[in-house]
């Protein structure tokens, strides 16, 4: 079972490889909206959801939200770095992303599901939990909610 509402922000240590980025610890995302995307190259819902996110990065980095995206194997196939690197290049994927070939990551938040999105508030407690095909569409107005959140409590 995934994560539970209010549940704070899971370890980040584990990944094998990173592109973006050096290693992200949870202090990097303290005090900021984080959304943690987990995807795989073998889900094609997964791929369509990519131009989304690097969408929500270009709109509402300016406005404090990190982005993290990992990349959890389905099957063997998708534990081949080159493969992974070559999708990251392909579809312009300009956030930290992280290959998590060991599933630390995935097993610290109990993920079970790609695509998936984990948007914690600035306080670092989960405000929302999406997956499957249609999720990316569900996300975004909750990333709008939880900004607007932000904005009201710097008030």
């Amino acid at each position: 079972m995934p994560l539970r509402m209010d549940s704070k922000l899971p370890s980040l240590e584990g990944g094998t490889n990173w592109f973006n980025s050096t290693p992200l610890t949870n202090e990097d995302f303290a005090g900021h909206p984080a959304l943690v995307h987990f995807w795989a190259i073998s889900c094609h819902s997964c791929k369509e959801s990519l131009p989304d996110v690097n969408r929500w990065l270009d709109t509402y980095a300016p406005q404090g939200l990190k982005i993290l995206s990992v990349h959890m194997p389905r099957q063997e196939s998708d534990t081949n770095v080159e493969a992974v690197t070559e999708v990251i290049k392909e579809y312009g994927m300009k956030q930290p992303c992280v290959i998590d070939n060991w599933h630390s990551i995935t097993d610290a938040f109990e993920n079970k599901y790609v695509p998936a999105f984990y948007l914690f508030d600035t306080e670092g407690k989960l405000r929302h939990f999406q997956a499957g095909e249609k999720s990316a569409k569900m996300v975004e107005p909750v990333i709008q909610r939880v900004l607007a959140q932000k904005e009201t409590a710097s008030a």
